[in-house]
């Protein structure tokens, strides 16, 4: 069992295929996606990973939060998820996932929030029929009518379908197939629609229904990131901030020395 991802809804379009037949894709983008700690069954019972993506200020996060972020030594993220994984599929801390996790043509799991609606009625939230349109129904028309029951039990069973709060709840859809994916600009096309609004956060795993592709990188599809340099602290120790190595040797290395004659040299 892979990782999944964390990914942004970006909003929808559409590609054309090769027959030329148009194909409605939801565009979902990777914000820096980043092991940010491990599970493993001897501290914790269980293997799994947690993610995290996006950017978050320093100072909207709690300082448990921010012991948690240096910990794994990454920025502060805004989102964090978990999936759990097989032993054999275990990430390194730090390491970045990247869109090409996932192949064209594979079956994928979508987790989301749904838009919320706010207060709705029984005919929009449960798509009830509603009342007669006449013969001696006033005022009620779009009501949901009756609710309880006799004397016996006398009283209205929980979960009845009622009027109340709609969506703004935890949806999945499963088997959506990604249509391409995109590295360079960090993008996964997925087709059709997925849960949740434009820019809300979407969960994507493996199909669980599903066959892995053969093609489909295994433990997982990282980004090749070169930029990484191994961080230490700088002279000003009030600053407590850190600066990449490489620039801490070539800020070193360009300090003007005097130049020295080679006949004082001599001379000495």
């Amino acid at each position: 069992m892979r990782s999944g991802i964390i990914a942004r809804k970006m909003g929808m379009t559409r590609v054309f295929n090769e027959s030329g037949h148009h194909v409605p894709v939801t565009v979902v983008k990777l914000d820096d996606v980043q092991v940010i700690a491990v599970r493993n069954k001897g501290k914790d019972g269980y293997t799994a990973v947690q993610l995290g993506a996006g950017m978050a200020k320093a100072k909207n996060v709690s300082k448990p939060m921010r012991g948690h972020f240096a910990k794994a030594n990454v920025l502060p993220k805004s989102k964090l998820a978990e999936f759990l994984v097989g032993e054999d599929a275990m990430l390194d801390v730090g390491a970045k996932l990247a869109p090409s996790h996932f192949v064209a043509g594979q079956k994928v799991d979508v987790v989301g929030t749904t838009q919320g609606k706010g207060f709705a009625g029984a005919m929009k939230r449960h798509n009830f029929a509603g009342l007669r349109a006449s013969h001696g129904v006033s005022v009620s028309h779009r009501s949901h009518g009756s609710t309880g029951q006799c004397q016996d039990p006398g009283k209205v069973f929980k979960g009845k379908k009622m009027a109340g709060q709609m969506g703004a709840v935890r949806s999945t859809t499963q088997n959506i197939e990604v249509v391409s994916v995109d590295d360079d600009e960090g993008c996964i096309l997925l087709c059709g629609a997925v849960p949740g609004p434009k820019n809300g956060w979407v969960l994507i795993s493996d199909a669980i229904k599903g066959t892995r592709p053969e093609d489909a990188p295994f433990p997982a599809g990282l980004l090749n990131d070169t930029s990484g340099a191994e961080l230490v602290p700088t002279e000003d120790a009030a600053a407590q901030d850190a600066v990449p190595a490489d620039e801490v040797l070539a800020k070193e290395a360009s300090t003007d020395v005097p130049a020295v004659a080679d006949d004082e040299v001599e001379k000495e």
